[in-house]
């Protein structure tokens, strides 16, 4: 149960704190509209592998995975949009893997000194959404920070902020 209730946190952390499901969204809009431009560009032309729309997005999609199987453009016009989809397109969706996986794990390094807290108020204000176990996990830790700070206070009476 618990390493269920992890990879919940883990995706609501990914959804919430990287650029994830902007990017996704945006590349869904880029590929319908460089599918579109591909079929009305490729529509009519004689020789071309391209009729439909559907043949258009798999061409988009097979285009962009740089397998080498899609089917090649025949119009100067359609050359060129299926270059700029092919750079545009991978770009973004490896590029997406890039910033999400160092956004995720950049994250705790940005301010370390704040990280506990940081931690703390995102819990609290997710407190509805938490499981019992991760709310006994949230109570022992802000015990044991407790703890910590008193132990701290009576080491160092002085240095208090």
């Amino acid at each position: 149960m618990v390493k269920h209730s992890r990879a919940k946190i883990f995706i609501k952390d990914i959804l919430n704190h990287t650029p994830f499901v902007k990017a996704v969204v945006l590349l869904v809009i880029l590929w319908f509209c460089f599918s579109a431009a591909m079929f009305f560009a490729e529509s009519g032309a004689q020789g071309s592998g391209i009729t439909t729309f559907g043949e258009a997005l798999y061409w988009s999609v097979a285009a962009c995975s740089t397998a080498g199987i899609a089917p090649v453009p025949v119009l100067g016009i359609s050359k060129l949009i299926g270059g700029i989809w092919i750079i545009v397109g991978s770009a973004l969706f490896f590029g997406t893997i890039v910033a999400t996986i160092t956004t995720y794990f950049m994250r705790p390094l940005q301010r370390p000194d704040k990280q506990i807290i940081e931690i703390i108020e995102y819990n609290l204000e997710q407190l509805e959404t938490l499981s019992i176990e991760e709310l006994d996990l949230l109570r022992e830790t802000v015990e044991g920070l407790i703890s910590h700070m008193e132990y701290l206070k009576e080491r160092h009476p002085t240095k208090t902020k």
